[in-house]
């Protein structure tokens, strides 16, 4: 992948993650991916319609699911899709705690572990520093 495209879906997310919104100059969210939304083992491309900008967190986590379960309803969901949804449909900040306002922000938030109790920590960090 060419450092163009890689600055170019940096650019494009605001330099923060695409899933939990951590900004990627923090050295607390360690090292940032262009993450496939559709990984390329489901057939996905290298096409920025297939790219997001994920904290190495998030990108482990999703790894190459394509659905999660919803922890309220128990039913199995698409998860979050940066290219075809808009992030504030499907989530809602809560102080420093990220909710999903659909089934689809809800198995999200789940699965990618979005309130673990570091990433917690940190955007508490940055509500205090009006940096969130």
């Amino acid at each position: 992948m060419s450092s163009e495209l890689r600055q170019s879906v940096r650019r494009r997310a605001g330099k923060r993650c695409e899933y939990c919104r951590l900004l990627d100059w923090l050295t607390e969210s360690g090292p940032f991916h262009v993450e496939h939304i559709l990984p390329k083992q489901h057939g996905g491309g290298n096409e920025p319609s297939n790219l997001a900008w994920a904290c190495s967190r998030c990108n482990s986590h999703k790894g190459t699911n394509l659905v999660g379960i919803d922890p309220d309803t128990t039913l199995q969901v698409s998860l979050f899709h940066p290219r075809r949804q808009e992030w504030d449909d499907h989530f809602v900040c809560d102080g420093p705690r990220i909710h999903g306002r659909t089934p689809t922000g809800r198995a999200t938030a789940w699965l990618l572990e979005m309130n673990a109790e570091r990433r917690l920590e940190i955007r508490a960090l940055l509500i205090r520093a009006k940096l969130w």
